[in-house]
């Protein structure tokens, strides 16, 4: 017999930081009826973009994460501001962060970064024909690097642990694996 929802016995949001807000809920088995708590980062939804330039290039950058306290090689992205649908934050992250802008947005999907402990989505965008547009307009939290990599050198990045981000790698998958084979059709 396939799993039930859980039936919300209370639910009580503990603290609230700039990103995210931790919620503690009360929830009881359908199975054995014991109830037990669950602890729920609420986030907004976030976005990526995979920005492709007309000669196949991938706009990528490089950013400091502070919870490896590593730099990463990354797609822009980042949180869809209340009011703004993802498409549009999409392209602001790409103009933000990259100073790229494009000729048209494609979407690929959205995932759930991680459904065990967070209540949200992440949105992917392919960016076709990216191209640069001006300064990188960071804010006080930002250190980023923008880099090219040929669209064909992608796997290898990920293959070889130059790319680690799940949500990249994620974003990638769609790509390669929904995207292209059906560009030519």
């Amino acid at each position: 017999m396939p799993p039930k929802h859980w039936k919300i016995q209370s639910s009580k949001r503990d603290s609230s930081y700039r990103v995210f807000n931790l919620r503690t809920d009360r929830a009881q088995s359908p199975r054995t009826g014991g109830e037990h708590n669950f602890f729920v980062l609420e986030s907004p939804q976030w976005v990526n973009v995979i920005p492709l330039t007309p000669d196949n290039k991938v706009v990528m950058i490089n950013q400091y994460r502070h919870g490896i306290q590593q730099v990463t090689l990354e797609i822009p992205g980042g949180l869809i501001e209340t009011g703004d649908t993802p498409e549009n934050a999409a392209k602001r992250e790409l103009r933000e962060e990259t100073g790229y802008e494009c000729a048209n947005m494609v979407f690929l999907g959205s995932v759930h970064p991680n459904p065990a402990i967070q209540n949200n989505d992440c949105y992917t965008y392919l960016a076709r024909n990216a191209f640069h547009a001006g300064s990188q307009e960071q804010d006080d939290k930002e250190d980023i690097e923008v880099v090219l990599y040929p669209l064909s050198e992608i796997p290898r990045l990920i293959q070889e642990g130059f790319i680690t981000h799940s949500l990249v790698i994620v974003a990638f998958y769609r790509f390669f694996m929904e995207y292209l084979p059906n560009a030519s059709k």
